[in-house]
C-alpha cells in the first residue's frame, strides 16, 4: 500500500528524515510514534504530497485514495449529517446526476453503481458513526454553524471514517474528543477494512486498535509488529544489544590496542602490530541506541486532613440563569480518594468538577467542607490564559512570593524545567511544556485535592506516564476527568457516573464501563447491586496503587525474561540439528539445553505467579 524509499527532509537547516525507509503493506493499521518534534506531522504531509522531499520517495498503490481529518468542518446551514453523507463523494455525484440523468441506459447503470456500493444505507451508517462521537439525533439535524469548533471536528473525523479512504492518516484523533467517543473511536479501528495510519498518544489505541508500531527516531524509521507494549519490549531489547555489542567491540579495540602499544616499537613484533592497527581501523563502530531520557515530575505532599474532605448532602447545582444541571448529589470525598469523573461531554462533569472546587455554590442542599481544604484545579483555559511573554519562573515566582531564586528553581525542576527552559517564554514552549507548567502551578501550594480537567491533551506518552506516576505517588485526593484510558487504568480507585442529571457511583469497573458505552445490554445496570455481584475492590491509596504497578512492571520482566530464554533455547535446537555436530560439542548443547528447560520452566513459574497476583 505505502512505500517509502530513503526519504530526506530538512526544514530551516534542521533534517527531520534522514534516508528514512519503511514499507506499510495493504490492510495493516499502524500507529505512528516518536518523540514531540520528530517529524511525525511532517511525515503525514509528504504521505500527503503536501510537503516535498529533499530526496527519497513515497509510493502507494495506484487508484488508491487517502483520506486525512479536514482541518476544519463547515460552520453554514448544513446539518452533520449532510457533511459526513457528501463525504463519499462518488455517492454524491451519482445521486446529483440520477437527477438530471435523461439517457436510459446511463439511468441504469446509476441505480446500479448506487446498488453496488450499497448507497441506500448510507444515511444509517452515517448517523452511526456520527451517535459513535457523540451526536444524537437532534443534535445531527441541526445547522452546523451551531457547533463549537470542537465539535465540527468530530464532524470531520464523522466525514473521513465514513469515506472510508484505502488509506486513513489520522493525526492525534481523540484531542477533540470524551472517554466515551474515544472508547468507540478505538472499538470501530479495531476492524477498519482498509489501511490505517494512526499518531497518537494514546496507549489504549496503540495497543488495541493497532497491530504495527512504525517508530521515528534518529530521522529514520524502524517497523514494529504488535502494539506499543510489544514495541516498548522489543525496542528494549534492541537497546540492550546495541550497548552489548559496542562494549564487545570497545573490548576488542582495548584489547588490541593493549598488543599495539606493547610491541610496535619492537622489531620482531612491529609487523603484528601494524597488522592489529589495521583490525582497529577496520571496526566499524556500532550505532548504539539509546532511549530517551525517563520524565517524571512530583506533586508536593499536602498536610493530613480529616476525613471527609469534602460531603454533598442533596445538592444541587446550575449556574446563575436557568434549572440546575445536576441535581440530588449525596457523595462525600476522602483524603486518599482517585475518582474518575465518567460521563458524555454535555452531561455535567466540568460543572460537577466546579462544584467541588468551590468555583460554582450549590442552588439547593448543603456541603461541608474541611476548613483546611485547598484545592489545585487544571484546566485547559488556564494554559491558554498564562501570560504569553512571562516565563515559567515568573508565573512560578508570583505565586511563591518572598521565596528565594533558588526555592523556585528547585520546585520547576520538580517538573522538568532545567535552569534554561525555566527562562524561556511561555509562548516559546510546547504544549506539553505548558501543561507542566501548570501542573507546577496548581501544585505549589500543597492542595489535599487535586482536580484533572482533561490533562492529557498536550501530552507525549511518556508525561502521560510521568502524570501517572505522579498521581499514585501523591498522597491527597484527586478527581480525574480524562478520555485516556490508560491513565484512567492506573490511577482511579472509584468511578463516578455523571448522566441524566445525576453523579452515582457507576456499579461496575472500567471494562464494564466499556460495554455499558459499546452496547447497553451488555453493560452493567446502574444501581442494579440486587441482580449484579459487586466486583471485588481495587486496592485504595498510594500503596495499594504502587503495588499494582510493581505487579505490572514485575509482569512485562518476566515476559521479557521468558521470551529471552525461548529465543536461547530455540538457537541450541537448531544448532542440534547440524549434522557435522563432534560427540564433545553435541554433549555440550545437550547440557545447555537441559539448563534452559530448567530455566524456563522457573521464568513460567515466576510469571504464573505475579499475573495471579495482578488478577
Amino acid at each position: 500500500m505505502l512505500t517509502i524509499s530513503s526519504l530526506i527532509y530538512r526544514i530551516a537547516g534542521r533534517t527531520l528524515l534522514e534516508n528514512a525507509s519503511a514499507q506499510i503493506p495493504d490492510g495493516h493499521r499502524v500507529g505512528l510514534v516518536g518523540r514531540n518534534g520528530a517529524g511525525k506531522s511532517t511525515l503525514l504531509g509528504l504521505i500527503l504530497g503536501e510537503l516535498q522531499p529533499d530526496g527519497g520517495s513515497i509510493e502507494r498503490n495506484r487508484g488508491s485514495r487517502i483520506g486525512i481529518v479536514a482541518q476544519e468542518a463547515p460552520g453554514g446551514v448544513e446539518t452533520p449529517l449532510d457533511v459526513v453523507l457528501a463525504a463519499d463523494a462518488e455517492r454524491a455525484a451519482l445521486l446529483a446526476e440520477a437527477d438530471t440523468a435523461e439517457d436510459p441506459d446511463r439511468i441504469g447503470e446509476i441505480h446500479s453503481r448506487l446498488l453496488d456500493i450499497d448507497a441506500h444505507a448510507a444515511p444509517a451508517r452515517a448517523a452511526q458513526i456520527l451517535a459513535g462521537l457523540g451526536f444524537d439525533e437532534s443534535m445531527q439535524g441541526r445547522p452546523m454553524s451551531s457547533f463549537s469548533g470542537g465539535w465540527r471536528m468530530r464532524v470531520a473525523l464523522a466525514a473521513v471514517l465514513f469515506a472510508e479512504p484505502d488509506l486513513l492518516l489520522l493525526d492525534e484523533p481523540t484531542n477533540h474528543l470524551d472517554l466515551e467517543a474515544t472508547v468507540w473511536l478505538d472499538n470501530y479501528l479495531r476492524s477498519y477494512p482498509h489501511t490505517l495510519l494512526l499518531v497518537s498518544h494514546d496507549r489504549q489505541i496503540l495497543n488495541s486498535a493497532v497491530d504495527h508500531i512504525l517508530h521515528l527516531d534518529q530521522m529514520t524509521l524502524t517497523y514494529y509488529s504488535g502494539g506499543y507494549d510489544d514495541f516498548e519490549r522489543l525496542r528494549a531489547e534492541k537497546i540492550a544489544q546495541s550497548q552489548a555489542m559496542a562494549a564487545k567491540q570497545d573490548e576488542r579495540r582495548k584489547h588490541l590496542q593493549s598488543f599495539v602499544d606493547r610491541f610496535r616499537y619492537k622489531a620482531s613484533k612491529a609487523r603484528q602490530a601494524q597488522s592489529r592497527l589495521k583490525m582497529i581501523e577496520k571496526l566499524a563502530p556500532v550505532a548504539v541506541l539509546r532511549d530517551s531520557a525517563a520524565l517524571a515530575f512530583e506533586f508536593p505532599a499536602p498536610a493530613e486532613l480529616s476525613p471527609p474532605l469534602l460531603a454533598f448532602n442533596h445538592v444541587s447545582v446550575g449556574y446563575e440563569t436557568g434549572k440546575p444541571i445536576l441535581t440530588g448529589i449525596d457523595l462525600r470525598i476522602d483524603p486518599d480518594d482517585r475518582i474518575a469523573l465518567l460521563g458524555a461531554n454535555g452531561n455535567g462533569k466540568s460543572t460537577f468538577a466546579k462544584l467541588v472546587a468551590g468555583r460554582l455554590a450549590p442552588m439547593t442542599g448543603e456541603q461541608h467542607r474541611s476548613s483546611k481544604l485547598r484545592i489545585g484545579f487544571f484546566a485547559q483555559h488556564q494554559i491558554e490564559d498564562m501570560s504569553p511573554d512571562g516565563t515559567p519562573f515568573s508565573h512560578m515566582a508570583e505565586l511563591m512570593r518572598g521565596a528565594r531564586e533558588l526555592e523556585v528553581r528547585n520546585r520547576l525542576g520538580r517538573f522538568g524545567f532545567s535552569a534554561d527552559k525555566a527562562f524561556v517564554k511561555v509562548k516559546d514552549l510546547s504544549g506539553g511544556e505548558r501543561a507542566r507548567l501548570n501542573f507546577a502551578l496548581i501544585t505549589h501550594d500543597a492542595p489535599p485535592l487535586l482536580i484533572f480537567d482533561e490533562p492529557t491533551n498536550h501530552l507525549d506518552i511518556d508525561s502521560r506516564e510521568a502524570l501517572a506516576e505522579a498521581i499514585n505517588d501523591y498522597s491527597g485526593a484527586v478527581i480525574l476527568i480524562t478520555h485516556d484510558w490508560h491513565l484512567l487504568e492506573l490511577t482511579a480507585d472509584r468511578l463516578w457516573l455523571v448522566a441524566d442529571g445525576r453523579v452515582k457511583p457507576f456499579d461496575g469497573d472500567l471494562e464494564d464501563y466499556r460495554r455499558y458505552m459499546l452496547g447497553p445490554k451488555s453493560g452493567p445496570k446502574r444501581n442494579d447491586s440486587a441482580k449484579k455481584e459487586k466486583p471485588p475492590e481495587r486496592p485504595r491509596g498510594a500503596e495499594g496503587r504502587k503495588q499494582s504497578e510493581q505487579l505490572r512492571r514485575q509482569a512485562r520482566d518476566a515476559e521479557t525474561t521468558l521470551n529471552r530464554i525461548g529465543t536461547e533455547k530455540s538457537k541450541v535446537e537448531l544448532a542440534l540439528l547440524d549434522p557435522r555436530l563432534d560427540s564433545p560439542k553435541r554433549t555440550e548443547l545437550m547440557r545447555q539445553l537441559a539448563e534452559l528447560a530448567k530455566s524456563l520452566e522457573a521464568a513460567e513459574a515466576v510469571w504464573l505467579a505475579v499475573a495471579e497476583k495482578l488478577d
